[in-house]
């Protein structure tokens, strides 16, 4: 059946320009590392998409609601539906110093803030800079070879998907969701504790709740600490107590016995009677 509005889909692709072949963007890990896009802390993972809300250029967006699941297409976009024709007005010369004086070294092809505008180098020469305003892949026909790998239907699944896209640097499984009525409960996992902007986040998790699952009122976020266990101490030996040898206690058994068997069997001086004088 063909996708709806609203329906959420997670999508595989690589997206490149048609004149030259560059590739710029993609879902693919293996690919980001081959064409040299991928960055420290960047995820490459399929993306979560919800069909008619413009998470990607319209004209794609377009394209997806007519593509099957696990059935690879091609889509080309021109200038105009992606990122508009260039602009000649948008290009200007500046000086060197200028860019010196805000500590930007010119390197050609770098993409800088300046007054509050972003610009990519194009040329550097003769103490001049070609600045270029327009978006980077303005006047390019773009190729997406993109995939629907699957389609999500349940509940949990589209929360837990809308979860990982404002938090992609936690495991999605690691958020626990409970479900009462129309209260939601998310207990939140610690590595989320000290993720930069996560109260941000959490806002914005909220708010598509909201718009994308509106049976449910009431989102609370949980977050538990735990006290780390404490060290259990080494059991301390026990006192030993000196015990006599046996062969050192007999001969002080024989000593005591022969000494009292000696006072019992000794016998007791006699007092021998005086003599008794008869008178004549």
């Amino acid at each position: 059946m063909p996708l709806q509005k609203g329906d959420f889909i997670l999508i595989d692709y690589v997206a490149k320009v048609k004149e030259t072949n560059e590739v710029f963007d993609t879902t693919k890990d293996d690919v980001a590392k081959k064409e040299h896009l991928h960055k420290e802390g960047q995820i490459h993972e399929p993306e979560l998409v919800v069909v008619g809300e413009g998470w990607v250029l319209k004209a794609l967006d377009e394209a997806l609601a007519t593509m099957e699941v696990n059935k690879p297409q091609t889509v080309e976009i021109s200038p105009d539906k992606g990122f508009g024709q260039r602009d000649p007005e948008k290009i200007k010369r500046v000086s060197i110093k200028q860019l010196y004086s805000k500590e930007i070294n010119p390197v050609v092809g770098a993409r800088i803030e300046y007054q509050g505008k972003n610009a990519t180098i194009r040329s550097v020469g003769a103490g001049r800079v070609l600045l270029d305003f327009n978006p980077p892949l303005a006047g390019r026909t773009i190729i997406y070879d993109v995939t629907i790998n699957s389609k999500l239907d349940k509940v949990p699944e589209k929360i837990s998907a809308l979860i990982h896209r404002r938090v992609p640097v936690v495991e999605q499984d690691k958020f626990k969701l409970t479900m009462k009525g129309t209260d939601l409960t998310i207990d939140m996992p610690e590595e989320t504790f000290y993720v930069e902007g996560i109260q941000i986040a959490k806002r914005g998790i909220a708010m598509d709740i909201q718009k994308f699952a509106p049976m449910l009122t009431e989102t609370k976020f949980v977050e538990t600490f735990k006290a780390e266990p404490k060290p259990v101490p080494p059991a301390s030996a026990p006192t030993q107590v000196a015990e006599a040898k046996p062969e050192e206690e007999e001969p002080a058994k024989e000593a005591k016995s022969a000494a009292e068997t000696k006072t019992s069997e000794e016998p007791k001086p006699s007092k021998t009677p005086k003599a008794t004088k008869t008178a004549k």
